[in-house]
């Protein structure tokens, strides 16, 4: 084509490339960040004895963690429009801290080695369906709908299942687990470079923020999931 011929629509490409390359990069960046954050606290909680005597003595704080962790994430994602940017990162940084808090047990129950395996093999298979969620030029809308009900489904067996208490479950659970975030990887990131494509400029620092909690989630949940299957005890 020749651009010449139209420099108004070449223009406009231009500048929704760049602002989907904005959002992306602010996107990642992010996530990048929250992970470094949660590792921090983490490793810092396991090498507290302080810490580890407070959550072995009270155990309900794990309960209030998972609960202001809800809290935050519906907070984030449903008043994002009301949120200056800074206020909106601001909570994606807490909410990271208190992940933090709330996974440095597993350093207890697995290997460093093993830990850090499931991490690279998180990071690649993550990697992998994000690209394939910018690059892909097929509508992926169908696949939340379908990914949410599953999730739901997921939430409700993993509920039952702390009752149950079946290896067989757990297997299934965590299988699944890892297939509904492989999913919501390429989803969310599509979603995320529509989003670029539609929001208003002066809205690219609050949807960086959306962009990254979501990715953030899925990874951190698809390592989870991939811990079950990688992770190896602690001797």
């Amino acid at each position: 084509m020749n651009t010449n011929n139209y420099p108004e629509y070449y223009s406009d490409s231009i500048s929704l490339e760049n602002r989907v390359s904005q959002v992306m990069k602010r996107v990642y960046v992010k996530m990048f960040l929250g992970l470094l954050v949660t590792a921090f606290v983490s490793l810092w909680c396991v090498q507290t004895p302080a810490v580890i005597s407070f959550f072995v003595a009270n155990r309900w704080v794990m309960w209030a963690l998972i609960a202001v962790e809800l809290g935050m994430v519906f907070a984030i994602s449903g008043a994002i429009s009301k949120m200056s940017s800074g206020m909106a990162t601001l909570l994606f940084y807490l909410f990271a801290v208190v992940n933090g808090l709330m996974l440095f047990p597993i350093f207890f129950a697995y290997s460093p080695g093993s830990i850090a395996k499931t991490f690279f093999i998180t990071a690649a298979v993550f990697g992998a369906m994000s690209v394939y969620g910018f690059f892909t030029t097929k509508n992926l809308a169908r696949w939340g709908s379908v990914l949410f009900m599953l999730l739901i489904g997921l939430i409700i067996c993993s509920l039952v299942n702390i009752f149950l208490h079946s290896s067989t479950m757990d297997w299934i659970i965590s299988l699944a687990g890892v297939a509904i975030f492989v999913g919501l990887t390429a989803w969310d990131t599509q979603q995320i470079k529509a989003m670029a494509l539609s929001m208003p400029a002066d809205s690219v620092g609050r949807l960086a923020t959306v962009g990254a909690l979501s990715l953030y989630l899925d990874f951190i949940n698809l390592f989870l999931y991939l811990l079950r299957f990688f992770g190896s005890s602690r001797d």
